[in-house]
């Protein structure tokens, strides 16, 4: 029979594992937020996480907060209203050269390209003299900043001056390439698929143009992007949620059965829409380590100093330090 003092051990150790229980509980249950967009990806990879439990079986629970394009999302990821957001690395470097503690792990080596009719008579860069060229992003964006150093370097042509050039928004853009009112256009990677499945090709892609300027392998430029504080107050969360990133995407890699999940989110009005989006988004799974994936985001970085500057990184001279978090050992 017990002692009084034993009975109170026998309490204490017994409120203790409950302590315990109720810990590991609350843990499996915090909330972690997503920002995703109307057809983005990350609302695919959300779709497969939460369809094989596997928030739950890496101890969260995962929220997708709808935003509705990339300027609401970069609001919503400054304004701490989510938890994570697929970015830009450029934008995240400069936030970081800002002093803003943020983090980035790649998400995907897929980029955009330039896109011609199957039939169009431009065959390389020095042909684009004189062409309707549309671009998606604007003057800054960083395809653009890296194209036109391209078209200078290989076919000595200064496209702000010799092209008829068109800015605009990439849906837009397509259209008017689909309709004859672009000879070519720069695109995002979901819509050069898309055209790519109506026949359209592809003359330069964006990973050209970076091993053009000493990129050793294909390059995530956007990954997913964490606040400093969130990585060290809640590591547990965001190493639960790399995990269960990796998995979604393995997933979608080796069971051709769980893209029934997926294709509703896609757009994709018939298959051969489909099978290009699922083509080109299992080819930009990165599979290299974050120590290669920083010494060619160095080597780009240092090109877009170089050709921009300050207009479109900040005052940065180089990646933040602690830029890039290996999310399985945050």
């Amino acid at each position: 029979m017990l002692s009084r003092r034993g009975m109170l051990a026998a309490g204490a150790a017994a409120l203790a594992g409950f302590g315990r229980s109720l810990g590991s509980a609350r843990a499996a249950t915090e909330t972690f937020r997503l920002g995703v967009l109307p057809f983005g990806t990350a609302s695919w990879e959300a779709a497969v996480i939460k369809e094989r439990g596997l928030d739950e079986a890496n101890g969260f629970t995962l929220e997708t907060v709808k935003l509705a394009g990339n300027d609401a999302a970069r609001i919503a990821f400054l304004g701490d209203q989510v938890d994570a957001i697929v970015g830009d690395l450029i934008w995240a470097a400069r936030l970081g050269n800002e002093g803003r503690g943020v983090r980035f792990t790649p998400y995907s080596t897929t980029e955009g390209a330039l896109m011609v009719p199957a039939n169009s008579p431009i065959t390389d860069l020095k042909s684009l003299a004189g062409k309707r060229l549309g671009v998606a992003g604007g003057a800054l964006d960083k395809n653009w900043i890296l194209l036109k150093a391209q078209a200078r370097e290989a076919a000595g042509l200064d496209l702000d001056s010799a092209a008829q050039l068109a800015y605009g928004a990439p849906p837009l853009l397509a259209q008017k390439l689909e309709t004859g009112e672009l000879d070519a256009a720069l695109l995002y990677w979901q819509y050069c698929a898309r055209l790519e499945a109506k026949g359209f090709k592809r003359l330069i892609s964006a990973d050209d143009v970076m091993r053009a300027f000493g990129a050793q392998g294909p390059v995530a430029l956007i990954g997913y992007l964490f606040e400093g504080r969130t990585v060290s107050e809640r590591g547990e969360v965001v190493k639960g949620f790399a995990r269960a990133s990796t998995a979604a995407k393995h997933a979608l890699a080796n069971d051709p059965a769980l893209w029934a999940t997926v294709r509703p989110l896609m757009a994709a009005d018939d298959d051969a829409t489909f099978e290009a989006l699922k083509r080109e988004f299992l080819s930009g799974i990165p599979r290299r380590t974050v120590g290669a994936e920083r010494a060619d985001g160095e080597r780009i970085y240092a090109t877009l100093a170089r050709l921009a500057g300050t207009q479109l990184l900040g005052s940065g001279k180089t990646l933040p330090p602690d830029l890039y978090l290996d999310a399985s050992k945050a």
